[in-house]
């Protein structure tokens, strides 16, 4: 809030000043702020004067009350009084800025979009801020799911700030861009800019933290796209270069000299937000690759670091990230045998949704994919199918809806009674052909499907194909899961067929990589095969030892089990629609069978 030259009055500067004293008290004394600034307009003041007072009276009762209808008089006031002005940008485009974001905050979307535009048109001569409002504008259209109208203002910024010779922004807008395209998944379109931006962040000499944060930004799209596609191995040389990017800017200090271009005045991400990224990206691929003790380690950290920022910034980026960070360890819980920590958290995750309706409209498809999978752990079929459908009906998102189809379809093998419905799904994810998405680990999951439904058919050698060709792929971008999974249904394959000697070659592998990651429902698959095994071959102590293990895999799933059904969180499996209930009603008991676990 700090004075300008023409307005020097003393009157000005002691109000402005107590103003400012008041604001930043602690705690703040918002009231007698506003007070003060509301004093400035008994004196008349001249128009500069008194669209700054509009923009700080605006920007107080916007952030720090709930007086919306006063907030919007000023900021609009503020910038239709400032665009009468010349040389008065600062003001100006704040005022267009802060109004907009306003708007956007009261979904009147469509009044924020013309005040952007004016703004943009007006600001080229003040290169800082006609980027910033171009970013603001195509961040706005993202929000919509307008990624067109996005992408074509981003590549206007990059050719704004290569001819105002800034190589860095131009770089934040190409890799903006780039990010966009992932989400569209226009590959053709993604491969040369990111090879653009891979030659900019090399060849550009500037702040070393600018050009670190460059780097992260350009790994990180790397990295998710790669994800994105299934390639656990593939992507492991890229992961590796951001979690040293990242230490190289943990060691940097902020307090490095400003860029002189203004179109330079711009960060990606501050560099704790970007810790947390990268903590995010090492637990998605630790999941898909199945190290799951790995991925609850940086899951643990990560969530740690978030509840440190969240005390001093309310960033809504960090209640995204600690949202993804729930799905994904919610995911490793249920298959590491801990299904009432991952009820826990989804309940966690729905009141997360419950205080901001734009996470929740983002995440709603997901939440109802996780409380489906959780349905399946403890084999409540019918609310998992439930799930799933409603998920199914709120998300566009092809690898999602891809993935929700495949446990979709496992639900119906293991009821055996859905028939139509089953063929219909795997119609729509035929890994031999016209497969949905270019996921590697999707299809590799199609393929054991297709391997498990011929197994309950007693189709044995074309149980068989399948299954080799899901361990062909999981095998070629160490996809653990699968390949224990895989295992171990081609071993029960073998043992039914009667080739004992086989059965074991495939079963005692898929043990191992089971404790390896660990996957409690193989495990027990397993060790029921191995007693069997021994048993038939007479290996009287090897069938006993696997007897035992059976047994406890047996008494640790059971006993969590009854933990999670006896939760009130356990009462979400019903909820199929509208926002996630408040409060939970306790169970009496679980009111779910048992048979499938034992």
């Amino acid at each position: 809030m700090a004075a300008s030259t023409e307005a020097s009055e003393p009157w000005y500067l002691a109000l402005l000043g107590f103003a400012e004293h008041f604001r930043t008290s602690s705690p703040p004394k918002i009231r007698l702020c506003v007070h003060c600034l509301q004093a400035v307009f008994q004196f008349k003041p001249p128009p500069r004067v008194e669209a700054r007072t509009h923009l700080q009276l605006g920007s107080v009762l916007y952030r720090h009350t709930k007086n919306s209808e006063l907030a919007q008089t000023h900021l609009e006031k503020a910038w239709f009084i400032s665009q009468q002005i010349s040389q008065f940008e600062d003001v100006k485009f704040e005022a267009a800025s802060i109004l907009s974001e306003f708007y956007c905050q009261q979904n009147l979307v469509d009044s924020a979009k013309p005040v952007l535009r004016k703004a943009i048109q007006i600001s080229q001569q003040t290169p800082y801020w006609h980027c910033r409002l171009l970013f603001q504008l195509a961040q706005l259209h993202a929000l919509e799911k307008d990624l067109v109208s996005a992408c074509d203002l981003l590549g206007v910024g990059a050719e704004y700030a290569r001819v105002m010779g800034s190589e860095y922004t131009r770089a934040l807008f190409l890799l903006s861009k780039g990010m966009l395209l992932l989400m569209e998944r226009k590959l053709s379109e993604v491969h040369p800019l990111l090879t653009l931006c891979g030659t900019i962040v090399e060849n550009w000499q500037g702040n070393p933290i600018q050009k670190e944060s460059l780097r992260v930004f350009f790994l990180v799209l790397q990295v998710t796209h790669y994800l994105d596609a299934g390639q656990v191995k593939s992507v492991k040389p890229c992961l590796k270069q951001l979690q040293q990017c990242i230490q190289t800017i943990s060691t940097l200090h902020d307090d490095e000299i400003l860029p002189t271009n203004p179109a330079a005045l711009f960060h990606w991400l501050p560099k704790e937000h970007m810790c947390v990224l990268v903590y995010l990206v090492t637990v998605m691929h630790s999941m898909q690759a199945g190290y799951l003790e790995k991925a609850q380690k940086y899951t643990d950290k990560a969530l740690m670091q978030l509840e440190k920022l969240k005390m001093l910034d309310s960033s809504p980026i960090l209640s995204i990230f600690q949202v993804i960070l729930l799905e994904h360890i919610i995911m490793c819980r249920l298959v590491t045998g801990h299904k009432a920590t991952a009820l826990q958290e989804i309940s966690q995750v729905c009141q997360l949704c419950q205080q901001s309706p734009r996470l929740f409209t983002n995440h709603a498809a997901q939440l109802h994919t996780l409380l489906g999978l959780y349905c399946i752990s403890v084999n409540c079929m019918d609310n998992a199918e439930a799930q799933f459908t409603a998920a199914l009906q709120m998300t566009t998102h092809q690898e999602l809806w891809t993935f929700i189809v495949t446990n979709l379809a496992s639900v119906y093998i293991r009821e055996g009674n859905r028939h139509q419905e089953l063929y219909s799904l795997l119609e729509r994810i035929n890994p031999d052909h016209n497969f949905p998405v270019s996921s590697h680990c999707l299809r590799a999951a199609a393929f054991y499907i297709r391997g498990l439904l011929s197994f309950f058919q007693g189709r044995y050698n074309e149980a068989k194909r399948f299954l080799r060709e899901t361990l062909k792929m999981s095998n070629a971008e160490d996809l653990n899961r699968l390949t224990a999974c895989s295992l171990v249904l081609l071993g029960h394959i073998f043992f039914v067929l009667g080739n004992h000697r086989e059965s074991n070659n495939m079963v005692v592998p898929a043990m191992q990589l089971a404790s390896k990651i660990p996957d409690m429902s193989v495990q027990l698959w397993s060790s029921a095969l191995l007693k069997d095994l021994n048993k038939a071959c007479g290996n009287t102590m090897d069938a006993h030892e696997a007897a035992q293990m059976h047994q406890n895999f047996s008494q640790q799933l059971l006993q969590d089990h009854i933990a999670a059904c006896s939760l009130p969180e356990h009462n979400l499996i019903s909820w199929t629609d509208g926002l996630p209930p408040v409060q939970f009603q306790p169970q009496n008991g679980p009111a779910t069978s048992l048979a499938s676990l034992l």
